[in-house]
């Protein structure tokens, strides 16, 4: 059974830290390409940054530079470092895996991140 599980969530001030993780069960986490996307309410799910399986990042424009994207293949875990927040990057933050070996891809249900004073 295929499990991605994001924790570290939460409310946090402007100019604050978060550190989300997303624990894969079910995959080939050391083969996956992983991913942070994110969804405000009203907007569509965007992406936020990836890595891939041979650690290459990607990231989007509105966040290089303040998230840090990583994974840790022994413990199937990847990471997103958000710092300097701001109130535009309140959205639930999803994770998500990518085997284009096999074609497959898996979502976890979400954690919520809401930057305000």
């Amino acid at each position: 059974q295929v499990q991605l599980v994001e924790s570290g969530g939460g409310l946090v001030q402007p100019g604050g830290s978060l550190r989300l993780s997303c624990a894969a069960s079910g995959i080939m986490f050391s083969i996956s390409t992983m991913g942070w996307y994110r969804q405000a309410p009203g907007k569509q799910r965007e992406l936020v940054a990836t890595i891939s399986r041979t650690s290459i990042t990607n990231y989007a424009d509105s966040v290089k530079g303040r998230f840090t994207i990583s994974r840790n293949n022994a413990e199937n875990t990847v990471y997103l470092q958000m710092n300097s927040l701001k109130p535009e990057d309140t959205a639930v933050y999803f994770c998500k895996s990518r085997n284009e070996f096999v074609s497959s891809e898996y979502w976890g249900q979400g954690t919520q991140v809401t930057v305000s004073s």
